[in-house]
């Protein structure tokens, strides 16, 4: 079985796994209704997929969950693969204010 693709793909898939079984539903219940293929479906579960951002809301639709909620916390370094460090608004300016004093 292959890795997760990231630490964020890996705690997204097991938000989504969560809110499914929480509702009793099988994998083949929501990829039916996210208009998804069962294999993809489970992908994301699984955290092997990088999902785009309308596969995210058509799972969270599906599962009657706000996307915000099975994507909070997910942003970081240790989100990241292959990041060893991530630039945010603030360390850009940061940088810049420290350029404009010199």
């Amino acid at each position: 079985m292959p890795a997760p693709r990231s630490r964020a793909a890996e705690l997204f898939g097991q938000r989504v796994r969560e809110a499914r079984i929480s509702l009793g539903m099988s994998q083949e219940d929501i990829a039916n209704l996210a208009d998804m293929h069962v294999t993809n479906y489970g992908r994301v579960e699984r955290g092997e997929a990088n999902s785009e951002l309308h596969t995210i809301v058509r799972i969270a639709t599906a599962l009657d969950v706000d996307p915000g909620t099975l994507m909070a916390g997910l942003y970081g370094t240790e989100m990241l693969p292959d990041r060893s460090r991530a630039y945010s608004v603030a360390d850009f300016l940061a940088a810049r204010r420290a350029h404009e004093t010199r």
